[in-house]
């Protein structure tokens, strides 16, 4: 969304606006250097990001606040000339959900030109088959000319064109070098076959230029096949949408049902959703019981109760019971769009490794041209005919197309934070992807995050002649206004003992880290921190002894305050969430220092965290910290020389995500509906859709496996580079067998990628 911000001096700040757009024609790393270049020549671009894998730029720029939405409309025109200036074809994104494949006479059309080359090459390459076996099956010069020179002119065409592009922008790309490389060996042999004399038997290359472009188009055929598969995540996102609703329009008590395309659904219509059926939209259960099956955006293979009051994600599954529905958020405020945003963003960001990967692509293809004159040179000058120099300089200029380099990074990023998706982990930016795998300790946040978040009141201890049940009720009415977790508590302890009822309280306040304060019956009451007790001078006296013993068992203390007395000690107690400490274990095991941030006292931290399997001995606790200093911590530990990542799901995380290497925002629905917040969701990198402190562990895994193959990627495109180039110069490759390693790199690093969808939660 565009935004405008007004500085101190009350100057309008400039606008930012962004564009995604569709790129057509793109082949390689080079490609993406150019359209790149391209589009940050233009004035006010900040920003612009090209991604081979998706063929897609994402473009940022500054406009003038005051400019309106014709100006925006003008900037987007210009992007768009001057991606076609660059050679290639703008586009609108196309949805990931529609099928992009039109097929003639039963065969894909991005197939054809495959088949038709296959089928006019067949006849120049079937001779050097027969040459194994001692058989002579060479066609006559004119008929390999007319084989030859369509796939030259015709099919490859696009090469041609491309390559024309690049000249006139002055570098390089892919198209180039093949466009070079084949002309040079159709021009060859139809020069040896015009200076021929009559009946004279001649070498021609027409087999070599028409064989490696068939070659070139079955791996870019190919790399498309695989690019689809890389974006399956998305489109199954998309594809759990329904694009129909049941809509109630007189409300509940009408039976009559009227259908209505999702995209008209409002906040607050009522909708009715069938057994089996996807839920529509966010909503909350209005009428009736069900199963939710939510997996396919939580990765929690386990469907959940819904009754009425509870929350239901749109592109759900809708289990035996038939249910009425009140829609809470349409369109991109929906979580479903929320989770396909991310996932987009995430394929469409640049990890730091593929800005090196551009900048040698950038060189790549004038140093390759230089290479080729060199080996035609030497050739020369070494006693070979011109033509035996030309076919080994063509070969150095097929082998070194650098498709393999633009594809390596991107595929992998596409295909790992497509299969995370599917799991309940969503990664906001290739860099937190890219960082994730070199984490050597993970904080956590203790309430909500590794504990359950719902502490009860374990104990009421009354000071000497104060009776407890007064002490509750005055406890209940000033914190019968607050959401702390504790102050539910009391009053849950309050409702528990109907004959009970609770003092109301004024003027109630939150003293942020310390507790709440308010007035009854013309004195201050206080719930709060032992150590807030001490601040304001109020001591515990015989209440102390109990205090110390309470926090010694793991248990959070608050003391209730009338006037200038203490009045009594609430003991309040939490429980680990199911998987916490096998989760901690296995962080362990991997190496991995973990760490628990709380507010509470040392003694009731270090309880907890026993519990959870931490080491408090080995500095794995930090105690009473207050919410504003969890970010200090995290820079304490970042200090120490180590990769941190933070995990928390509350609003006050917010700052501690935003300080660590790597921030992970519990998302979804915790233990007993408590969820992660939208600005912890905003702070971190990656969001964990479902409070399971395990996805922790999984999302690093994931992360590890992702660089991985980003590593092996980059080894197999440069390896193929590195031993092609000098075996090609030398003369052991022949155009044919250099064409088809080129395809074969570019097939086998999308192939590398396409493994890690493979990939499963460890367990």
């Amino acid at each position: 969304m565009n935004t405008t911000t007004l500085p101190n001096n009350g100057t309008p700040e400039p606008e930012q606006c962004e564009l995604d757009l569709g790129i057509g024609g793109m082949t390689c790393a080079s490609c993406v250097s150019r359209v790149e270049r391209a589009l940050k020549k233009l004035p006010g671009v900040e920003e612009a990001t090209v991604n081979l894998a998706t063929e897609t730029a994402r473009v940022r720029w500054s406009a003038a606040a005051d400019t309106g939405t014709s100006d925006q409309l003008t900037m987007a025109a210009r992007i768009q000339r001057a991606v076609r200036d660059a050679g290639y074809e703008p586009r609108p994104i196309e949805s990931p959900n529609a099928d992009q494949v039109r097929r003639f006479f039963g065969v894909p059309a991005d197939a054809w030109p495959v088949l038709l080359g296959v089928l006019l090459s067949a006849p120049l390459a079937l001779p050097m088959v027969g040459d194994l076996f001692s058989q002579h099956w060479m066609l006559p010069a004119w008929a390999q000319f007319l084989l030859a020179t369509p796939v030259q002119f015709v099919l490859g065409a696009r090469f041609y064109n491309a390559g024309w592009h690049a000249l006139k922008a002055r570098t390089g790309n892919m198209e180039l070098l093949v466009a070079i490389g084949t002309t040079a060996g159709w021009a060859l042999s139809t020069w040896l076959w015009w200076r021929a004399e009559p009946g004279e038997m001649v070498h021609l290359y027409f087999e070599g230029s028409a064989v490696v472009i068939t070659l070139v188009l079955l791996g870019k055929w190919l790399e498309a096949r695989a690019k689809r598969q890389t974006t399956e995540a998305i489109r199954a996102l998309q594809a759990l949408r329904p694009d129909v609703a049941h809509l109630l329009p007189d409300g509940i008590k009408r039976t009559e049902v009227t259908d209505v395309p999702v995209a008209e659904l409002l906040p607050g219509d009522l909708l009715q959703v069938r057994p089996g059926e996807r839920f529509p939209a966010d909503a909350e259960v209005a009428e009736g019981e069900t199963q939710a099956n939510e997996s396919m955006l939580t990765g929690e293979p386990m469907p959940v109760h819904k009754r009425p009051g509870d929350s239901v994600t749109g592109g759900s599954l809708n289990g035996e019971g038939a249910v009425v529905i009140r829609v809470r958020a349409v369109g991109a405020q929906s979580v479903l769009n929320h989770i396909i945003a991310l996932v987009q963003d995430a394929q469409a960001t640049k990890a730091p490794v593929q800005r090196l990967v551009d900048q040698v692509a950038a060189v790549f293809v004038p140093v390759v041209l230089v290479i080729a004159l060199i080996t035609f040179l030497a050739w020369w000058w070494q006693g070979a005919l011109p033509e035996e120099a030309l076919i080994h300089a063509v070969a150095v200029l097929v082998i070194a197309c650098p498709c393999a380099l633009g594809l390596a990074t991107p595929a992998a990023i596409m295909a790992g934070t497509g299969v995370a998706a599917q799991h309940g982990i969503l990664i906001k930016d290739a860099q937190a992807l890219e960082i994730a795998h070199r984490v050597k300790v993970v904080a956590f946040d203790k309430t909500g995050t590794l504990t359950r978040g719902q502490p009860q009141l374990l104990q009421l201890l009354p000071a000497p002649g104060v009776d407890a049940d007064q002490a509750l009720a005055l406890a209940a009415g000033l914190q019968a206004q607050s959401e702390h977790p504790l102050a539910h508590a009391v009053v849950s302890a309050l409702r528990e003992q109907p004959a009970l009822v609770a003092l109301a309280a004024t003027d109630v306040r939150a003293v942020p880290g310390r507790g709440t304060e308010g007035m009854t019956q013309g004195q201050a009451v206080r719930v709060g921190s032992l150590r807030w007790m001490d601040e304001l001078g109020l001591a515990l006296g015989d209440l102390a002894p109990a205090a110390q013993r309470l926090q010694n068992e793991g248990a959070t203390v608050s003391a209730l305050a009338w006037g200038e007395r203490v009045y009594a000690l609430l003991a309040f107690g939490d429980e680990p969430k199911p998987g916490a400490r096998e989760a901690i274990e296995t962080l362990h095991a991997r190496g991995i220092r973990t760490v628990m941030i709380s507010g509470d006292n040392r003694g009731a931290a270090e309880a907890m965290a026993r519990r959870l399997g931490l080491r408090p001995e080995q500095g794995e606790v930090m105690a009473e910290v207050l919410p504003g200093d969890k970010a200090r911590q995290v820079q304490q530990l970042k200090a120490e020389g180590h990769t941190v990542a933070m995990v928390g799901d509350g609003v006050n995380d917010a700052p501690a995500l935003a300080a660590a290497d790597v921030g992970m925002a519990m998302g979804g629905q915790g233990e007993g509906g408590q969820g992660g917040s939208d600005v912890a969701m905003h702070a971190a990198g990656i969001t964990l859709m479902r409070g399971d402190p395990r996805l922790v562990a999984a999302a690093l895994d994931v992360s590890h496996r992702t660089v991985m193959k980003i590593r092996q990627n980059l080894f197999w495109a440069f390896a193929y580079n590195v031993a092609g180039i000098p075996l090609a110069a030398l003369g052991y490759l022949s155009p044919v067998v250099a064409g088809a390693a080129m395809a074969l790199s570019s097939v086998s690093v999308l192939g590398n990628a396409l493994l890690l969808k493979r990939w499963r939660p460890p367990t």
